[in-house]
């Protein structure tokens, strides 16, 4: 099954689900869908009965992703992580070609489940940035996931000119992460800069994993007690 079709399925059981929510889960390697030549993701019987699992224990024990992790692990299900590795994935700034597609803006709405009015919003605001080609415009897979997050925003009220705060965050953040390596980004040395890309990406992993740990933090504040 599709990845739009397998929301529709358990959409009854669990509302909040969405196209960004299960992506979520996969980049954090609880799931793991077989990929089509083209990109698309493909779930099989257990790939959904897995995600049902995850989903009951965060709906119904609080649990956190790291629980469920060991919890599955213990199991003996699908091994999501070898021991000893890091809590958080670590992130490619090179586009891996699984990835490197384009899609029309037919096809990204349809992948992305968002508007066209919305995709409209994001190029606005410079959130994506789709390029023409022979009159038609097409979008890499990077903008569709944009696109997918933001309609699920839009379900709670948060429109795309709300988030040119998070972008303009991370121009600052990206701004930072470069300056600091910018001389081995600048070498003519091709081993130097590639080391500078490795620290680059790896830089950006952890900023990303504290991000979401101080968001965390953050809210917690506002729902406990």
């Amino acid at each position: 099954m599709t990845i739009g079709a397998v929301v529709k399925q358990l959409k009854p059981d669990f509302p909040d689900i969405s196209i960004s929510k299960v992506r979520y889960l996969e980049e954090e390697k609880l799931i793991a869908p077989r990929r089509t030549a083209g990109g698309y993701r493909l779930f099989s019987k257990a790939d959904i009965e897995r995600l049902r699992t995850i989903l009951t224990l965060q709906r119904d024990e609080f649990l956190p992703l790291r629980v469920i992790r060991q919890e599955l692990s213990r199991k003996a299900t699908v091994a999501v992580r070898p021991a000893g590795s890091r809590r958080f994935k670590k992130v490619s700034l090179q586009t891996p070609a699984s990835e490197n597609r384009s899609f029309t803006l037919e096809e990204a709405l349809e992948t992305s489940g968002a508007d066209e009015n919305l995709v409209r919003e994001l190029e606005d605001y410079g959130l994506i940035s789709g390029t023409s080609s022979g009159g038609i415009k097409h979008y890499d897979q990077t903008d569709v996931e944009v696109m997918a997050a933001a309609s699920d925003l839009a379900q709670y009220g948060i429109a795309a000119r709300n988030l040119r705060t998070l972008k303009s965050s991370v121009g600052r953040e990206s701004a930072l992460l470069l300056q600091i390596l910018s001389p081995t980004l600048r070498s003519q040395n091709p081993q130097t800069r590639k080391d500078g890309i490795a620290a680059l990406e790896n830089l950006a992993t952890i900023s990303s994993h504290l991000k979401h740990l101080l968001l965390i933090k953050d809210l917690r504040s506002f729902t406990s007690g």
